[in-house]
């Protein structure tokens, strides 16, 4: 079961502003990946990250071909570290999109005065310790690598 804790909801939503935006890795449908940080990355509930996607480059371009995704946080000084392993789905119009946007750190929305981004939304599957232990798994993911 996937229940993102309150300590994670706290330093991820504060991620950017504590100057530790996460990471987010994509791979494309041949393995390619991609890195890049996403300031934008917040707890959506319980069970699901999400991030305003505004650039538009690779990561998008894997997404939409391969949903898996990780997102890093790390915040050395508070001494925390997790990976989130996830599904990632685009939502380019509609109230998923329109919740993300309400909800992102002002200077993420400052590039897109337009709004053209979309909202991501990640189905957490398993979250990892920096050291691989898995602290939490979502039962139908059990068998996954």
């Amino acid at each position: 079961m996937i229940d993102i804790t309150d300590e994670m909801r706290e330093l991820i939503n504060s991620a950017l502003a504590n100057g530790n935006p996460c990471i987010l890795g994509t791979a494309s449908p041949t393995g390619e990946p991609s890195v890049g940080f996403r300031g934008s990355m917040m707890v959506f509930d319980s069970q699901h990250l999400a991030y305003w996607e505004r650039a538009k480059r690779a990561g998008l371009a894997h997404i939409s071909a391969n949903p898996k995704v990780i997102v890093m946080f790390r915040d050395p000084k508070a001494r925390k570290s997790w990976k989130f392993h996830g599904h990632a789905t685009v939502h380019h119009d509609g109230p998923i999109r329109e919740q993300v946007m309400a909800r992102v750190v002002p200077q993420e929305l400052v590039p897109d005065p337009e709004r053209l981004g979309f909202a991501i939304l990640i189905r957490v599957d398993r979250i990892l310790s920096p050291r691989g232990e898995v602290l939490q798994q979502r039962e139908d993911t059990a068998a996954a690598p």
